[in-house]
């Protein structure tokens, strides 16, 4: 009959049956399965530092960089994760990086005590990062390619509001652990991945590949300097401010940045697409999430570490003073939410910034006050500011990608977002591990220790400051209770600055969001259907 549309789901003699398509459910939770550990990796160790310090006797500098090595190798491979997802298949990367973090977890778990012990959990973090860089934008990818655009956004609102309310779970989960043992916030990453993978096989997803250059030299250029930023800032407790060592690290990271960013804007096929910051609300937003993930990732490290080491509380305890934050945060993000559907995302972030800001600030004056209750309404406050910001800034972001695929944008935000919470490990662990000698320095000279011979005891005091005594009793010093108290005090004197810097970047992050143009990707309701499409223009 002439001018009948052919049947789609017609098969040719010569064609085959047609593939099965894969079970949606499922996919979608074996990627959650996946993505989970990522999440949960990002606080969980921080709550079992001081009983990782103890029974393995690592230096405070190195269990800053156990936590350290998980982000930074993170931020360091997002990019080419994405990438070689695209290349050898979405599917197969996911696995690729499921078996590598779960590999490098069990390894985690199995470090042997003895002095090659900070070098193999130091490694092995940073494979899991690795692993998880991987493994995130394949999974992202997988739920894209597998729901349809009518039911894809809800599919992504599940899969980023799950993944991300899991960094809750991490202090909590790793407090019920580390009761019984502090290797078992590794080992429980085996079973999540057991099911992921158990999951992903009987969802039915085919593998998809296309055959495109990668970036190998980009991906090097954005690795070394990365790393050799960060690794010049957190030795900088170490090496000293004046040592050349210190400031090679850290200029020659930030020049070989410099070069990564030419070489990308002249590059065919680059590995991050650097255009994309020419619109203006993009850079406005991934300026803004740099400079509030400094305090996001970071704070869950030196509050779970504050309420260990200043007010004695044990692992579980301190998961317990950490969700303080969580009870600001979540309803925060709700509101966040809305506010982005209804205004815009420059409302939310300028709002979450000012209240953030002042949520530490506040935080930081009551810090010496060894009290939950002195300080519970600011940890609040600080919790809902961020909450407020991060969605509608991560989201924006997202949204506004013109000629960048969505998961190349999600790439470059979740790069700069992970880079960012590096940085400020490293920069503000320098400012307490600093601030805390020069304290118990202080101490010591009041309580009659010579002046030429305080320095060194306060260094060695810090250096075992985390690590507390059977049944949390503070410092395995051997020291008098009352100079135990008094360094008690002087560490918890020393976070004051380290939260008066978060609250001094979250107020950076302000400034930045007064740049965002203030135009929305999706037209309000009732607006014309190409409403849209002229707002985001006009940040170009």
């Amino acid at each position: 009959m002439a001018g009948r549309r052919p049947d789609p789901t017609a098969q040719g003699p010569a064609r085959g049956p047609a593939p099965v398509a894969a079970n949606q459910s499922l996919t979608l939770a074996a990627m959650l399965f996946a993505v989970s550990m990522t999440f949960i990796d990002q606080t969980i160790v921080s709550i079992a530092a001081p009983d990782i310090i103890r029974e393995l006797g690592l230096s405070a500098v190195g269990m800053q960089w156990v936590v350290n090595a998980y982000l930074l190798s993170l931020a360091a491979f997002f990019a080419l994760g994405g990438r070689l997802a695209d290349v050898l298949g979405h599917k197969r990367m996911m696995l690729a990086g499921t078996l590598t973090f779960v590999s490098a977890s069990a390894l985690c778990g199995a470090v042997p005590s003895g002095g090659a012990a900070e070098t193999w959990l130091i490694c092995f973090r940073a494979v899991q990062g690795l692993g998880a860089a991987l493994m995130f934008p394949a999974a992202l990818a997988v739920v894209v390619e597998v729901f349809p655009v009518e039911r894809r956004g809800r599919a992504l609102a599940l899969f980023f509001g799950v993944a991300g309310g899991l960094t809750a779970i991490g202090p909590l989960l790793g407090g019920w652990l580390t009761t019984w043992t502090w290797r078992a916030i590794f080992w429980v990453n085996v079973p999540v991945a057991v099911v992921a993978l158990v999951l992903t096989a009987l969802a039915g997803i085919r593998n998809t590949a296309r055959r495109e250059p990668v970036d190998w030299r980009g991906a090097f250029l954005v690795a070394a300097g990365m790393g050799l930023s960060v690794l010049g800032l957190q030795q900088a407790a170490a090496w000293g401010w004046g040592s050349a060592a210190t400031w090679l690290c850290i200029v020659g990271g930030l020049l070989v940045l410099v070069v990564f960013v030419l070489v990308e804007l002249r590059t065919e096929h680059p590995l991050i697409k650097l255009r994309v910051f020419a619109d203006r609300a993009f850079a406005a937003d991934n300026a803004v999430l740099f400079f509030a993930m400094i305090a996001f990732v970071p704070v869950f490290f030196f509050a779970s570490v504050y309420a260990q080491v200043a007010l004695g509380q044990s692992p579980d305890e301190a998961g317990l003073y950490l969700l303080v934050f969580f009870a600001g945060f979540a309803p925060g993000s709700q509101l966040g939410g809305r506010m982005l559907d209804r205004r815009g995302a420059r409302p939310p972030m300028l709002l979450g910034t000012a209240v953030s800001a002042a949520g530490f600030a506040l935080w930081a004056s009551k810090i010496t006050d060894l009290s939950l209750g002195a300080q519970w309404p600011y940890i609040v406050l600080a919790g809902a500011g961020i909450g407020l910001l991060l969605t509608p800034a991560s989201t924006d972001a997202v949204n506004r990608s013109i000629d960048a695929s969505y998961g190349e944008v999600t790439g470059i935000t979740q790069t700069v977002r992970n880079y960012s919470a590096s940085l400020g490990l490293a920069v503000l662990g320098t400012v307490l591990l600093n601030g805390t000698v020069r304290n118990v320095q202080r101490t010591l000279v009041d309580n009659g220790v010579p002046a030429d011979t305080a320095h060194n005891v306060a260094d060695t005091l810090t250096g075992s400051i985390t690590g507390r005594a059977p049944g949390g009793q503070g410092p395995a010093t051997g020291a008098g209770a009352g100079l135990l108290d008094a360094v008690r005090h002087d560490f918890a004197e020393a976070n004051g600055p380290v939260l008066y810097g978060m609250a001094a970047a979250l107020a950076v992050a302000f400034l930045c969001a007064l740049l965002h143009p203030g135009t929305r990707v999706t037209a309000a309701p009732g607006a014309p259907a190409d409403t849209a499409v002229r707002e985001r223009g006009k940040t170009a």
